[in-house]
């Protein structure tokens, strides 16, 4: 039998599919932008035949309806990043957050959370039968592919298909949905002053023939923003959005100067807007790649040059940083803050960069000590800049003293007269200056 009949036989609707979910299975779906939506609300709408389910996964784009208090005897969502959707849920203990490295979720698919049930979005099969992961390769292509259980997919003709490590197979799969619809869009932030101030700054850190690692979101685009008179940059990171776009329609990003993936660019996820899809869609300068490949710090320092840069909530003056908790809150989870931290740590030329707004609703983001229960995501040994609106804070090889000294001077000017007294009364001198 050819693929195409095997397609045929396994063609089922979205309700029929999800049947095969069983009470007490644990089910992976794919990640982000790819969340298969026609099988994740047909397996809602069914909720009733479930008991015990759990659900696993990172960033989700989709609805979250199965974190809805009605569901919580049907469904517990086991998130290993905490996103917006799912705050809630591990707030009210209808949810859990399982901390691990973006890098290390394939082998924890393997081991402890191994599949019962994966829900695949894909591209329609080539002409051999093969379908593209698209937009998400990342631990979707390990949970398809290296993991047991069923393996039901919606096939999408929305979703790009991307080059790289990051297809399979009609034969690997046992259910498939038609379902065509637009993928989902992540529309870029409107920068206001404080982020083009830091965008700036940051821009001030990163030289000609630099590698970057960065996400999404104001700083990051703001970052993109500030490297229009740079030259010859390089991608090598967890994902990408339009900004990417942008400079490398304009010869400022040509990956030419890298070392690792010469001439490509190289993610394991996407998230964005149509610009986006289209710009990776059948093109082979981008290379999309499994998430313990992309996000091993031994693979990614191989890069020289590479410039790690990531947001955070909160940075003490010994330069602690958080990112994924406010005190005893979790807000979102490591993702590869910490992958591309130590690979800019190991890369030779490399840099680790935190970028942040000064304040957050009229609290200070540079804290003498971090808030009770919050969880330290970047260590102080790893961290070599700080960046804010008001400037750059450069810690590497800084002594304790120092280092606050660096920090105070990028706090919001309101909150550098109580970080002055905890440095006198910390290091016993007086703040040089007073």
């Amino acid at each position: 039998m050819g693929w195409r009949d095997d397609y045929q036989a396994k063609l089922v609707t979205a309700e029929e599919a999800v049947r095969h979910i069983k009470s007490g299975d644990r089910v992976v779906f794919s990640h982000a932008i790819a969340e298969p939506a026609a099988l994740v609300d047909a397996m809602v709408a069914n909720a009733a035949a479930y008991k015990d389910v759990e659900l696993v996964g990172l960033v989700t784009m989709g609805k979250s309806e199965y974190c809805k208090p009605e569901y919580a005897e049907n469904f517990r969502f086991n998130s290993l990043f905490v996103g917006a959707p799912v705050r809630p849920a591990v707030a009210d203990g209808r949810a859990d957050f399982t901390p691990v490295f973006f890098h290390e979720v394939p082998e924890l698919l393997k081991t402890q959370l191994v599949p019962d049930v994966t829900l695949l979005q894909l591209s329609p099969p080539d002409e051999h039968g093969y379908c593209s992961f698209g937009v998400s390769v990342d631990y979707t292509i390990t949970a398809a592919r290296e993991c047991p259980g069923l393996k039901i997919a919606q096939i999408n003709k929305s979703m790009p298909r991307t080059y790289g490590d990051c297809f399979i197979h009609i034969s690997e799969l046992d259910y498939i949905v038609e379902k065509h619809e637009p993928l989902v869009e992540l529309q870029p932030p409107v920068l206001g002053e404080v982020e083009k101030a830091i965008g700036r700054n940051v821009a001030s850190l990163i030289r000609d023939g630099d590698c970057l690692q960065l996400g999404i979101g104001a700083i990051p685009d703001a970052v993109l923003a500030g490297l229009t008179d740079k030259h010859d940059l390089g991608i090598h990171t967890e994902m990408f959005s339009d900004g990417v776009v942008d400079l490398y329609r304009s010869g400022v990003i040509t990956n030419t100067r890298k070392n690792y993936h010469k001439g490509k660019f190289v993610a394991t996820f996407l998230m964005g807007t149509t610009k986006l899809y289209d710009f990776v869609d059948n093109n082979p300068s981008v290379e999309m790649l499994p998430v313990e490949y992309v996000n091993d710090p031994r693979n990614a320092c191989l890069n020289d040059n590479l410039v790690a840069i990531n947001a955070c909530v909160e940075v003490d003056l010994m330069g602690q940083v958080v990112s994924d908790s406010i005190g005893l809150r979790q807000i979102s989870g490591v993702g590869g803050q910490v992958d591309f931290v130590r690979a800019a740590n190991m890369s030779r030329g490399g840099r680790a960069i935190m970028a942040m707004p000064s304040t957050n609703k009229g609290i200070s983001k540079i804290v003498p000590l971090i808030n009770e229960g919050a969880a330290v995501t970047t260590s102080r040994f790893d961290v070599s800049y700080v960046v804010t609106e008001y400037g750059v804070a450069d810690l590497k090889g800084k002594t304790l003293r120092a280092r606050a000294q660096e920090m105070i001077q990028i706090a919001h000017p309101d909150f550098r007269e109580d970080l002055i007294a905890e440095f006198e009364n910390r290091f016993k001198v007086a703040y040089p200056g007073r």
